[in-house]
């Protein structure tokens, strides 16, 4: 992989290419980031026969006909997976998401909403792409942002918060937008993450924001501090330019936390999302869906998700999505439900 270096006096330090991981800092773990291009669905939200025909079903990560299966076999998707020690925070810009966990909880979001999930000890779900449209077809979007949790929390009992799209800050300045998923931008503050989170504390400095701009605009993102990690992932567009660097899309952009960062835009659309943290500075070890601090726990912890993988699993099927035609909402375990209306 190539590596681009900058002049240690400029705001960009490195960049790199992006794929469809994305390397991260501390205190984030890493980043994917699904763009398919689904057909029109049929009568089980899926694509038809003849487009799933021959794919390596359950592991099938390679584009064809303009999109993947990836763990799913009939709707596309994660079926029955786990976390464990760390935040996940889904992201589908287009598209939907069927949720259905471990604790009973369920329900479908997408085009904008905000699932915030922090799992400080085990916990599984699945996730599916449904192809909720069967008149025309179903592109998505979906970023999932994965940030560490420090070693006292973790172990914490799992919760998620559904953050709907109509609540979500958006800032809007001249020829550019900002979503605020966590931190603040220009005194404008994020729905509070669960209160455990490293992003729930100002002085943490954690700021994820999907940035959008429209060609020649500008966006200037103030300093924070020396030992900050700053990275801009730069995902549709044609160029931009930091400083004296002129950029070209699909690549990631590690920046200088001490300095303020004026973004110019070319010629097209660009979006791009912005990651920055104060690191948590704990050293931890990773295998699969585990992070915890030794590892030795971390065996124990596969060890327990291997053996256990199906016990109080609440649902009928690994890879279960909602009814044709639902629309977005939450049930919790207990019955209650929450709609974007609310």
């Amino acid at each position: 992989m190539s590596l681009f270096k900058k002049n240690k006096t400029g705001p960009v330090i490195k960049t790199w290419p992006l794929q469809l991981h994305w390397d991260t800092e501390d205190p984030f773990i890493f980043v994917s980031h699904h763009c398919d291009n689904y057909p029109k669905g049929n009568a089980q939200q899926a694509p038809p026969l003849k487009e799933i025909s021959g794919r390596n079903l359950g592991r099938d990560y390679k584009e064809r006909f303009g999109f993947r299966m990836y763990n799913g076999k009939v709707v596309p998707g994660f079926p029955l997976h786990a976390h464990w020690g760390y935040e996940t925070i889904t992201i589908p810009e287009l598209g939907f998401i069927d949720h259905f966990d471990c604790l009973g909880n369920q329900g479908r979001y997408g085009f904008g909403d905000v699932h915030w999930l922090t799992a400080g000890s085990r916990y599984q779900h699945n996730e599916m792409y449904p192809l909720a449209y069967s008149d025309k077809e179903n592109p998505n979007d979906i970023t999932q942002i994965m940030i560490n949790l420090p070693l006292k929390n973790k172990g914490t009992k799992p919760e998620f918060k559904m953050m709907w799209s109509e609540k979500i800050p958006i800032i809007r300045g001249e020829g550019y937008s900002v979503k605020i998923i966590a931190g603040s931008f220009n005194g404008i503050e994020a729905l509070a993450p669960s209160d455990i989170s490293w992003a729930a504390d100002p002085k943490h400095h954690v700021n994820i924001m999907l940035i959008k701009m429209i060609p020649n605009s500008k966006i200037t993102l103030p300093a924070i501090s020396t030992v900050v990690n700053r990275n801009l992932y730069f995902i549709t567009g044609n160029t931009i330019t930091i400083g004296k660097e002129t950029i070209e899309y699909s690549k990631r952009i590690k920046l200088d936390g001490n300095t303020d960062i004026c973004i110019t835009n070319g010629d097209k659309d660009s979006t791009l999302w912005f990651l920055e943290g104060e690191p948590i500075k704990e050293k931890t070890v990773s295998f699969g869906p585990v992070n915890l601090e030794t590892e030795k726990e971390v065996r124990i912890a596969i060890d327990t998700i291997r053996k256990e993988e199906f016990k109080n699993w609440p649902w009928d099927v690994i890879d279960k999505a909602q009814p044709i035609g639902t629309e977005r909402f939450v049930r919790y375990a207990d019955g209650t439900e929450e709609h974007p209306s609310q």
